[in-house]
């Protein structure tokens, strides 16, 4: 059965996915590289986004590495793919991590500008979903074949897909710094009212995983 799954999203203590000011330098925002000091040592990334070998074992690791067992799809808020706002105005764009991104698998991403697919190497194909979220997960399950859907940001994409009772589990890290602004991931979210508990809570040395699921309904 197809479970829709946050994984690996970080935020800091003052509870902000993403720092302020978001452009080419900074495709997370001013300071937001500093909340994944967790996640970018261990091994599973430095595999999946360098090809290197080595990295950091332990909790991280085993978090990051869950973070991408059973995935058939994604799906991304359009800032997660690119720093531009509007319609498309540099086709040849073609998303932050180069010819090869690290999904591997069908990428749907969320905007409001109708644009054709891209097919990049590795697998990953980006498609522009302009109908909102109900229509990217509908057209994510059909491609992960019976995976699951790996939702993975930015905050507003899950603050979305929260409200609407959409996601079955969600993984995220509280990393020990202060961005002061940006976006916040449970903006406007009652989580609780939504049905979703805390089932794991894990510390490391760099950050405090936590793991939600919504209570199935009667």
């Amino acid at each position: 059965m197809t479970r829709v799954r946050v994984e690996s999203f970080t935020v800091s203590l003052d509870g902000y996915g993403a720092g302020p000011n978001q452009d080419l330098k900074n495709p997370l925002g001013l300071g937001g590289t500093d909340l994944h000091q967790w996640l970018f040592p261990t091994r599973t990334l430095q595999q999946t986004l360098f090809g290197a070998e080595g990295g950091t074992t332990g909790v991280d690791d085993d978090f990051a590495a869950r973070g991408f067992r059973n995935v058939g799809a994604w799906i991304l808020g359009r800032n997660m793919f690119s720093p531009s706002r509007g319609p498309w105005a540099d086709l040849n764009w073609k998303g932050w991590w180069g010819d090869n991104p690290p999904y591997h698998v069908p990428t749907f991403i969320l905007t409001h500008h109708a644009r054709p697919s891209i097919e990049m190497e590795g697998g990953t194909t980006f498609h522009f979903v302009t109908g909102g979220i109900q229509e990217a997960l509908e057209r994510a399950r059909e491609a992960a074949n019976g995976k699951d859907v790996r939702i993975g940001g930015g905050a507003n994409a899950l603050q979305q897909y929260l409200r609407a009772g959409l996601i079955d589990e969600m993984h995220f890290a509280i990393s020990p710094v202060l961005l002061g602004s940006g976006e916040r991931l449970f903006e406007g979210v009652d989580a609780r009212a939504l049905g979703y508990e805390c089932i794991q809570l894990v510390a490391s040395e760099k950050a405090t995983h936590v793991v939600l699921r919504r209570k199935e309904r009667k």
